[in-house]
Order: C-alpha cells, then structure tokens, then sequence
C-alpha cells in the first residue's frame, strides 16, 4: 500500500522515533497539531506499513551483553534448502540482532551480541552444527561509536 507522507507526517514520525511512548497530546504540541488528527495520521502511517512494531531499546551492557561481534560469513552453499535452514537457524537465535546478505566477497554479516568470547563460541559452535558455511570471520567490536534505528526523515 503507498502512502503520501507530507511534512506534518515527517514530524509526527520524527517525535515518534524520539520517543515512542509520548503521549498522543505531546505528539500534536510538537507538530503543531491536536491530537485526533495526529491520531488519525498515526493509524493510516500503521495501516500503511510505514510504521512497524513498538518496542523498547535496551541497554545491552546494562544487561550483561558486553561484547559485539559481526560475523562475516562465506558459503559454498547456495540452494533452496540450505538457504532455508541458514535463515532457520538465525531467526531461531536471539544473539542474532542483524542478518544482511551482501553483494560481493562476504555473502552474510551478522551483528551478534553475547555476555562474552565464550558464550560467542557456544553461538558458532552451535550454528556451525546446523548448516554448512565455508568461512566464518568474527569481528569483535571493541566501541560502539554510534547506533540509531531513527531515519533521517
């Protein structure tokens, strides 16, 4: 379904990736709206598939999760159904935070994210005994730097 986003929409899906769980009321202050129509814009935004599931950002090292690693992945492997069982086998993991499958040299990038270097090796380990890969590259990222799920709207 497409949808026409104007500059009200621009706004309203700015303050929402800000902060999501502001009220409908402080959302129509910030754009200059009242609420039933910044309602109205939100529910059509939804319908549209602009705007997808609501969640909330942990902090991973609060939790334990202190180390990062992005996995470069190379297959010899490209059928159907080994496909199917490598997309099984990350869905099926929750240390998987990103899965991209690339054009060029590296055929998949994973961002994985452990309590640390062991609990990563029982995630290769475990991976690797369920699908053929030719060449696994673990990147251990030493800062994150900088990490958004805001667009530049």
């Amino acid at each position: 379904m497409s949808v026409r986003i104007d500059e009200t929409d621009r706004k309203i899906l700015g303050a929402l990736q800000q902060d999501a769980s502001q009220s409908l009321d402080e959302i129509a202050a910030k754009v200059g709206s009242s609420k039933t129509p910044v309602w109205n814009r939100i529910r059509k935004l939804r319908e549209a598939g602009v705007i997808g599931q609501q969640t909330v950002v942990l902090d991973a090292e609060a939790l334990g999760f202190e180390a990062c690693f992005f996995v470069l992945i190379r297959t010899s492997e490209h059928e159907a159904e080994w496909q199917a069982a490598f997309l099984k086998a990350l869905r099926e993991r929750p240390e998987v935070q990103e899965a991209h499958r690339l054009a060029g040299d590296i055929d998949y990038i994973l961002k994985v994210r452990v309590k640390n270097a062991r609990a990563y090796d029982a995630f290769y380990q475990a991976l690797i005994s369920e699908v053929r890969v030719h060449n696994v590259t673990a990147l251990l990222s030493m800062e994150e730097i900088k990490s958004t799920t805001m667009l530049p709207l």
